[in-house]
């Protein structure tokens, strides 16, 4: 199992929060992150190799997957 942090990425591009994950592989990281996407970029990274970035859809705001607020980044 690997960790993994997926980041939200706030209008002005910074992250302004997080939610740590373990996933056996990328793949399963990756539909994890897409599960978290709302009106926000999602960042995916594995320790310090970035993964992929999921862009928010238009429109599409779901707030049933708390992240974690930017004092605990």
């Amino acid at each position: 199992m690997a960790e993994y942090r997926a980041y939200t990425v706030g209008l002005d591009g910074h992250f302004v929060a997080s939610r740590p994950l373990v996933c056996a592989d990328d793949a399963e990281a990756i539909e994890k992150a897409r599960g978290l996407v709302d009106s926000h970029d999602i960042e995916l990274w594995s320790g310090d190799r970035f993964v992929l970035r999921l862009v928010a859809q238009p429109g599409k705001a779901d707030k049933s997957l708390p992240l974690r607020p930017p004092d605990e980044l």
